[in-house]
């Protein structure tokens, strides 16, 4: 179950956030043990991390 959820606010921030602004292109998201206890906030932050190192 915490899989799942895990899975699902990391889709939906990806979706929200990322794709927008990314050109076409396949994502793989590999969350590590303390993404399952992290907040949203902080997954969030990540992801925009991410992003920030992909598109200038």
């Amino acid at each position: 179950m915490a899989r799942n959820q895990l899975r699902r606010r990391l889709r939906e921030q990806a979706r929200r956030r990322l794709l927008p602004q990314l050109p076409a292109l396949d994502i793989v998201i590999r969350a590590r043990p303390p993404a399952y206890t992290a907040v949203l906030a902080d997954l969030t932050r990540d992801l925009e991390q991410w992003r920030a190192g992909i598109v200038p």
